[in-house]
């Protein structure tokens, strides 16, 4: 299993320097200027325009401006915002715990929502329960995050006004209380695939030759879901769970905007917007850090999980 991490931890480094440098040259062949950018709408002077350049290394062949910006980055100084002249990485560490917070509630609703219904629709297949559950996650799949937030601003926040449909609130209860309508609108679209894929999980183990042979000895039905049925759903469940977070960081943009949360989502539409380089760079390659992390995650719990796979991890 060291091996296995080792060569693991050896491929994210890779996959992180060939992310920095698509990033860097999506970026610099990206419309507009950065010069234009740093310099505003105020009047320039030539001197101002040359003291600029060189400030910022914009007269540097490509290599040599991502080689500088990679050797900074390993020292973990992702530059400074264009926009507002703070530290990348203060920025971002203020945005951060946001983001977590609503991408951990939703990750719960998720959980406790998503994965008792798709077992109760694998354990009932065909029954009337089985139908309406799997007729509400197709609804939720095709539902996108930011229509689903719309819709539940407009019913329980304009119409009954039982949740607060922006801000993020002030204290731990208020700001829960902020995040539900959000955390509900990013879940809706992830709760529909952890459903399908338990489901779908729970159907393919009822039907091995263990679980017959199992009530063949009397054991008790809900020794046989958790002992036998759940243990042996639980890889796919975990992978999918991995694909959820995922997912959630893409989410977490729009859901964000909608509910005018201060995350990490609404810092990357205002650094878009207004050509924020060193920002979107910064944030590009945290995400991108996130999706690596999570994947070698859910590769370390589904070997803990199965023998067989962590039989292959070490002998791969």
């Amino acid at each position: 299993m060291t091996r296995f991490l080792a060569r693991r931890l050896a491929a994210m480094v890779a996959m992180l320097l060939l992310v920095s440098f698509l990033v860097f040259s999506l970026l610099a062949l990206a419309p507009g200027s950065l010069l234009a950018t740093l310099m505003g709408t105020a009047p320039t002077t030539p001197e101002l325009i040359e003291a600029t350049t060189l400030k910022y290394h914009l007269d540097d062949p490509f290599l040599v401006q991502y080689g500088r910006w990679l050797a900074d980055a390993v020292r973990f100084d992702l530059g400074t915002s264009v926009r507002s002249g703070e530290n990348v990485l203060d920025a971002l560490g203020q945005a951060l715990p946001m983001s977590f917070q609503l991408a951990l509630f939703a990750l719960l609703l998720v959980v406790l929502v998503g994965i008792p219904l798709g077992t109760a629709a694998g354990l009932r297949r065909g029954a009337a329960a089985d139908r309406v559950v799997s007729t509400a996650a197709a609804f939720g799949m095709s539902a996108p995050p930011f229509a689903v937030g719309l819709l539940l601003v407009y019913v329980f926040g304009v119409l009954l006004d039982w949740f607060p449909v922006f801000g993020s609130g002030d204290g731990f209860a208020d700001g829960l209380w902020h995040l539900v309508l959000p955390a509900v609108s990013l879940a809706a679209g992830l709760m529909a695939i952890v459903l399908r894929q338990t489901r779908a999980a729970m159907l393919d183990v009822m039907d091995q030759d263990y679980i017959t042979f199992a009530r063949a000895r009397g054991v008790a039905p809900g020794r046989v879901l958790v002992k036998y049925a759940l243990r042996n759903a639980a890889v796919p469940i975990v992978t999918s769970s991995g694909v959820v977070l995922i997912a959630a960081l893409s989410g977490a943009v729009l859901v964000e905007t909608v509910f005018s949360l201060p995350g990490v989502g609404s810092l990357l539409v205002v650094s878009v917007n207004t050509k924020d380089i060193p920002m979107v760079q910064g944030i590009a390659m945290v995400a991108a850090a996130f999706v690596i992390l999570v994947n070698l995650a859910v590769d370390v719990l589904t070997g803990l999980l199965d023998p067989r796979i962590r039989a292959r991890q070490v002998a791969s």
